[in-house]
């Protein structure tokens, strides 16, 4: 017996109708693009940069497998922001090509699309493991502590902190991840597991900017999540912890003629509450 539906069903054309062909052409179109920047995080640190609206963005493992924890945000308004929750009732509890990641109300609308994805292949393995999760949240020196009795500054929620600090922003701008590269799902208990990350040197993760952005990205201390954190086997995993990179590209510019960053959700309404009504001048 199959599975129920999801819950939430769209109804044809609507912003969740994804047109594929513009976002294909947009990942195979490579030799027109423009490189804009280019950096490396060395392990376990993090880093915050911008992706204007219409460019491309692309994670890479250069050295190999390696969590990275991703914040994104809307560039002039940190308010807009990454709400993990909807994206997984809107797309799933893992992303890949075609997917998209939602922003918080009010504003309810894309913050990009991800356009290419070298582990698509990967598929859910024999214990439900997917990659490039929403399910877990960013790792913390608070929960480590509950954990271990012991204090670690390094963790993803510190690593993002730092980050966005040159941006105005602050700890309390840190949100619910994407987890690139991760193998994660939910054991038979309902339970949060990671396991080994498949990702090879060069593997890549690629989105395209659906308005402008402020993005933030952590080398998870976990490395690439073959050595437990925490339990009774856990060790330091500093040996399997190894560097991204992100580049950022300018599409040719026909690719990207006729879009236009998606409008907020359309909903204007009170939320059923009523105005005021003030007495007239002349009734005065």
């Amino acid at each position: 017996m199959g599975s129920p539906p999801a819950a939430y069903q769209p109804r044809a054309g609507s912003v969740l109708d994804v047109d594929t062909a513009f976002y294909d052409r947009l990942a195979e179109r490579t030799e027109d693009r423009d490189l804009t920047d280019r950096f490396v995080l060395p392990i376990r640190s993090g880093r915050a940069w911008e992706v204007p609206a219409g460019y491309l963005c692309r994670v890479i493992a250069p050295e190999g497998a390696q969590a990275g924890d991703f914040n994104v945000w809307n560039r002039h308004d940190p308010r807009e922001r990454l709400w993990t929750s909807r994206t997984r009732q809107l797309q799933s509890t893992h992303v890949t090509r075609y997917d998209r990641l939602w922003s918080t109300l009010p504003h309810l609308r894309p913050l990009l699309t991800v356009t290419n994805d070298t582990l698509a292949w990967y598929g859910t393995d024999e214990d439900g493991g997917r990659i490039h999760d929403l399910l877990g949240s960013r790792c913390d020196p608070y929960v480590n502590r509950i954990l271990t009795d012991e204090d670690f500054d390094f963790h993803c929620h510190s690593n993002l902190t730092r980050a966005v600090l040159p941006y105005g922003l602050t700890e309390f701008d840190v949100h619910d991840v994407l987890n690139i590269f991760n193998c994660a799902g939910l054991n038979d208990d309902g339970g949060y597991f990671m396991k080994a990350s498949p990702a090879r040197a060069g593997d890549f993760f690629e989105f395209f900017a659906e308005q402008d952005l402020l993005c933030a990205l952590s080398t998870c201390p976990a490395g690439d999540l073959s050595v437990p954190f925490w339990g009774p086997d856990a060790r330091d995993p500093i040996d399997v912890c190894r560097p991204l990179a992100v580049e950022v590209y300018r599409p040719a510019e026909e690719l990207t003629a006729g879009w236009s960053t998606p409008p907020r959700a359309a909903y204007r309404g009170m939320h059923g509450l009523t105005p005021p009504t003030w007495p007239s001048a002349a009734a005065a």
